[in-house]
């Protein structure tokens, strides 16, 4: 009975225990005082995601031998938990880079990409992103119109444009991303469906450029979007990740850690929301009472930690089974990040209505946690394609609702 009373979800181990604490000392000594300024300002602080390399967090599940620390999903969410409830927008660079783009090269690269790129972008001397959405594709993935066909040198040749990409451009100049993993059209299979093939596309490549950097976004505005353009843009044949065509199958496994990634974001955010007004509730009195004793206070904070407390079960159970080497978890990924990225708005809504006008102005951090918790009912799948993929999973495996 001891060894039950003893695990701890969220923390499963010594290593993983000692990873959130020292993260945790770095967003309260260097993430905090810049996450309101930087997202006022819609600039992303590209010298402090630079940190994150000495901190071995941007390879944070990487094999050592190129420059990672070789960590488990358990540990990505523990990270973007912890930015997360400071800097959601920060956050997002982060898990553009470390999980849509070096985590994919780790587990699907071939060695000499690997031992070439790996370590660059583990340090932090070169900034990722993944290239997926269109302006007119999103979630339909197979719809896409980017393409890319071999020319006589035998190099392969991009024409399209990627519309959202998080680190897409990565200062205010318009600079691209060091590297983008790209997914792009190269052919037709016998069912017509689109074939898709995955290429590392590298600043300085032929034709590849920033088209625009998006403004004016309602939240993650620490987080640069852009644009990305190709035209006419030549990849060499060693750039190509796998074989032509089968990118669906490291697209569709790489998912399901964003997914994680994204659920544990969404409780960082309602951890802060939910401390803020829980605080709040204390400092703040009406009619010669704390407002904590008013039935109205105490549905919104009581109804937060029931909701936060099963996300936060819900996050690292899902972590803990989730290999990050192949696919399989897709269920529970959805499901986490479908149940919780929409409670995380809800929390944050609820902070808002308890600290009143003052939740209602940036300076007292909830307003903007509520912006940006937003973006993860969107990003890294809809709600809606998260019912859709739940649903047909159980209809073809029933059994695992009486698991």
């Amino acid at each position: 009975m001891s060894d039950l009373e003893s695990i701890d979800l969220a923390n499963p181990t010594e290593e993983h225990r000692m990873l959130r604490e020292m993260i945790r000392r770095f967003v309260q000594d260097e993430v905090e005082p810049q996450a309101l300024e930087f997202d006022r300002e819609e600039k992303f602080n590209l010298d402090l995601f630079r940190k994150l390399g000495e901190y071995g967090l941007l390879g944070i599940s990487v094999d050592e031998k190129y420059g990672g620390s070789g960590m488990d999903a358990t540990a990505v969410a523990i990270v973007n938990e912890e930015l997360s409830y400071s800097d959601p927008g920060f956050c997002l660079a982060y898990l553009a880079h470390a999980q849509l783009m070096v985590n994919n090269l780790a587990f699907n690269g071939s060695e000499l990409q690997k031992s070439r790129i790996l370590p660059k972008v583990c340090s932090g001397e070169w900034v990722g992103c993944m290239a997926m959405s269109e302006p007119g594709y999103g979630t339909d993935v197979l719809g896409m119109q980017t393409t890319a066909k071999l020319n006589s040198e035998g190099d392969w040749v991009i024409n399209g444009r990627k519309m959202w990409i998080t680190n897409g451009a990565i200062d205010e100049d318009g600079t691209p991303a060091d590297i983008c993993w790209l997914y792009a059209r190269t052919g037709t299979d016998s069912k017509g469906r689109a074939e898709i093939t995955t290429f590392l596309v590298e600043n300085g490549m032929t034709g590849f450029s920033v088209g625009q950097k998006i403004y004016d976004k309602s939240g993650m505005r620490a987080s640069n979007t852009a644009e990305l353009v190709f035209d006419d843009c030549i990849v060499p044949a060693e750039n190509v990740v796998g074989k032509p065509g089968e990118s669906m199958i490291h697209m569709m496994r790489n998912l399901e850690l964003e997914r994680i990634g994204l659920a544990a974001m969404a409780l960082g955010i309602s951890r802060r929301s939910l401390a803020a007004m829980n605080q709040y509730a204390s400092e703040r009195e009406a009619f010669g009472s704390q407002i904590r004793d008013f039935g109205q206070i105490q549905r919104h904070i009581g109804e937060s930690w029931a909701e936060y407390r099963a996300m936060r079960a819900y996050v690292y159970d899902t972590a803990r089974n989730t290999d990050l080497s192949k696919s399989g978890n897709r269920l529970d990924t959805d499901g986490v990040k479908l149940f919780g990225t929409t409670i995380a708005k809800n929390i944050a809504d609820r902070a808002i209505q308890v600290m009143g006008g003052y939740g209602y102005v940036g300076e007292y951090t909830v307003e903007r946690l509520w912006r940006d918790a937003k973006l993860l009912e969107i990003g890294g799948g809809t709600l809606e394609s998260h019912q859709k993929n739940i649903t047909q999973d159980l209809g073809r495996n029933p059994e695992k609702i009486n698991e």
